[in-house]
């Protein structure tokens, strides 16, 4: 009598422990699907549109800061990490240096480089000078903006073949005559016109 009262009580736990562990197999089945229903998409985009502006802000700042590309026209897009170099390089060796650098930035997953190098000399010599005369601009500008003696006046920089013309007011003459030895010692520069450089008040 009392083995088969503890063979039924046994039955009924039994059955009582399979019905426990099959409500848990639902309820994690569920709970997964559930998680699986929730929208992810949304969210990743904005990640990887982030990502992407970010990679190309990093690809940009590395181009411009290598004096070897600095006669090469280069612009950068990116999408889904992938960096799409588009533009002139002044050379073979400048083309890769571009790609070299592009991907040793953090995030970018493979890079198209599609810089044209100049065939002919005479499309080299007319490129190089285009650029060069742009990033002699910029560089004559960030050197004037930083220097103590012409900081806080407005001196705009225009390069052509090379020259340089500056316009504006400064100080006094030797603020000009300041001004056109750090124009002057810019790499490329081969001369600097200060005639449209006037004394502030006069």
């Amino acid at each position: 009598m009392n083995i088969t009262a503890f063979g039924k009580a046994s039955f009924r736990n039994a059955l009582i422990v399979a019905g426990l562990v099959a409500g848990l197999g639902i309820g994690t089945a569920y709970a997964a699907s559930d998680d699986d229903s929730i929208p992810k998409a949304h969210s990743e985009n904005m990640g990887a549109a982030i990502s992407d502006t970010a990679i190309t802000t990093k690809v940009k700042a590395k181009l411009m800061g290598d004096d070897r590309l600095k006669k090469s026209d280069i612009s950068v897009t990116t999408t889904n990490g992938v960096v799409t170099l588009e533009g002139t390089a002044s050379d073979s060796k400048a083309k890769s240096t571009a790609g070299k650098l592009t991907k040793a930035v953090e995030g970018v997953k493979s890079i198209d480089n599609n810089l044209k190098v100049p065939g002919s000399s005479n499309t080299v010599r007319k490129s190089k000078r285009a650029v060069s005369d742009s990033w002699i601009t910029t560089k004559v500008k960030s050197e004037i903006l930083a220097d103590s003696v012409s900081k806080g006046f407005d001196v705009s920089v225009e390069t052509t073949h090379g020259v340089v013309v500056l316009k504006g007011a400064l100080a006094n003459q030797d603020a000009i005559d300041h001004v056109k030895d750090v124009a002057g010692k810019v790499d490329g520069v081969k001369s600097v016109d200060t005639s449209a450089l006037t004394v502030e008040g006069k």
